[in-house]
């Protein structure tokens, strides 16, 4: 269990559940794909922080909620602000095919569902 008020964790489960928009079958099908690897900054790993954040993600989705730790929901606020953030730069035209996309992808959301 965790620390911080049982509203706190409710509403950090909510944003989460609004942010991720992908099932963890379409998330990890999504990251065994080419473009989820191109896309992000690389560690020493040469694996990019969004698609390790997006294995994350998968086992967060696979999770019960009662068993969520403080890293686990400090994971969720940090993957939610920041596909709240990349929202707000998308990019003009058509995204189906576009880096953009496929970052927000690596991190559970999909603009085009």
């Amino acid at each position: 269990m965790s620390g911080g008020s049982d509203e706190d964790r409710r509403g950090t489960l909510d944003a989460f559940g609004e942010a991720v928009n992908m099932t963890a079958g379409e998330l990890e099908k999504w990251l065994g794909t080419g473009q989820s690897r191109e896309v992000g900054q690389k560690d020493g790993s040469g694996e990019s922080t969004g698609h390790a954040s997006g294995r994350r993600i998968v086992k967060l989705l696979r999770t019960r909620e009662e068993e969520l730790g403080d890293a686990d929901l400090a994971h969720m606020r940090k993957v939610t602000g920041y596909v709240r953030r990349h929202l707000g730069q998308r990019p003009e035209g058509d995204v189906s095919d576009t880096r953009w996309r496929y970052s927000l992808m690596n991190r559970g959301h999909d603009p085009e569902k």
